[in-house]
């Protein structure tokens, strides 16, 4: 199937074709002609599965070819709420990039930066807002933002958005829209706390889930390094001198320790940047613009990146600490591997990471091939039999029973 079997408009048309997209991927395939029918959407799909294309074309479709009579500034018409600032980006990048040969205009808004600019393109008019929840709100209580004429609402990452504690603000924006709308939930997850929000707010819609048989791209190679914490830099740098990686991604699990992580990599004259919460947004697009243009090859951040970041060609994803939850790996690796290209991820296992490790592989169902020899390989065995994973260390233990004098039992529990 081609994206001329759609039915979209030959503007868009043209710009998919320039972008160099000849064949949709399930999720467009699958959710396209509904939205184009004027449905409600539940979308679930695995990250980098071309979501953002799934509904700004079909979005762009319809507003150009239902144009309304303006008189003085464009309303917004079309409201996509984000997790995150990077996300919001991009999102606006695409209604940008597929929409430049249409009448539409776009703008995206989001904290961290001066809100004049933002005001600006607000006050001129605009059909299409892309947004994050806490900026959104605070410009629809300064009078900037009018929800009135909204015709589709877009909820992405709507799963990230909850794990964020977005919840009470998301429902503050959606009472303040239209009742009678078109409205899209996209996740990456469907938790029970998923569909309790898609209910409340969809209507009759359609669900989609693209799920493949392995939650990961199967372009990207695994590898896992048993090593102690205390030697992780050192390992890391070693990789990065001899492995042949062009351009990095290094996952931190704490804002501080990504901070350390970049500070070894600069003192060791390794071009390296930091993304995470705690950095301005001006600092953190000027790391995301100098590591898509090469001009640094490693960029570290927590897991702020794991969803929305989009930057080609990322040979290697590190994750420098596993992740507590087995899904955020999954994430985290979809950096890599795009577009059908081959990617590496590469992971750092310490003695108190091996039960995370192990539940990534049961999600993936299957067992991470582990480097042979490094020169700093942990000398505890790697996968003793059975689930349990490591010997007990004073961090395992945890006290069982409860109250005085019902004899309390210590075990491991891992």
């Amino acid at each position: 199937m081609s994206f001329d079997k759609f039915g979209l408009i030959e503007p868009l048309l043209r710009a998919v074709r320039e972008e160099g997209y000849t064949h949709p991927t399930p999720i467009q395939s699958s959710a396209i002609p509904h939205l184009l029918e004027g449905k409600d959407l539940l979308g679930c799909a695995q990250t980098g599965t071309g979501k953002t294309a799934a509904f700004a074309l079909p979005i762009l479709h319809r507003l150009e070819t239902t144009g309304l009579a303006r008189e003085g500034k464009r309303p917004i018409r079309v409201l996509v709420v984000t997790p995150t600032r990077e996300l919001a980006a991009q999102v606006g990048e695409c209604f940008a990039t597929y929409g430049r040969y249409t009448s539409q205009k776009q703008a995206t808004i989001y904290g961290g930066v001066a809100q004049r600019s933002q005001t600006r393109a607000l006050e001129r008019g605009v059909d299409v807002l892309v947004a994050t929840p806490g900026r959104l709100l605070d410009l629809i209580g300064q009078k900037y933002v009018n929800l009135g004429r909204v015709e589709v609402l877009v909820l992405d990452e709507a799963d990230r958005m909850l794990d964020m504690g977005f919840i009470r603000d998301i429902r503050k924006i959606v009472a303040k829209v239209p009742e009678h709308r078109q409205t899209m939930l996209f996740s990456a997850t469907m938790p029970s706390s998923i569909m309790n929000l898609a209910h409340s707010i969809l209507t009759n819609p359609v669900e989609i889930r693209i799920t493949p048989e392995t939650p990961a791209a199967e372009t990207v190679d695994h590898m896992v390094y048993f090593v102690e914490r205390h030697h992780k830099q050192d390992l890391l740098h070693h990789l990065l001198v001899g492995l042949e990686i062009s351009r990095a991604l290094v996952f931190a699990r704490t804002k501080r320790g990504a901070d350390r992580v970049v500070l070894h990599l600069q003192h060791a004259n390794i071009s390296a940047e930091v993304i995470h919460s705690d950095k301005t947004q001006g600092a953190r697009q000027k790391a995301l613009d100098d590591f898509k243009s090469g001009r640094v090859r490693v960029l570290v951040a927590s897991d702020i990146a794991s969803r929305g970041l989009d930057v080609d060609d990322i040979s290697h994803v590190i994750n420098y600490d596993i992740p507590d939850e087995a899904e955020t790996y999954v994430h985290r690796i979809g950096r890599t591997g795009r577009a059908g290209q081959a990617g590496r991820a590469l992971s750092f296992c310490g003695l108190d990471e091996r039960s995370n490790l192990r539940a990534i592989e049961r999600l993936l169902k299957r067992e991470l091939p582990a480097a042979a020899e490094h020169p700093f390989k942990s000398a505890v065995p790697p996968r003793p039999s059975g689930l349990v994973t490591a010997p007990p260390t004073p961090a395992s233990w945890r006290k069982l029973g409860r109250g005085r004098g019902r004899g309390r039992t210590l075990g491991w529990i891992r």
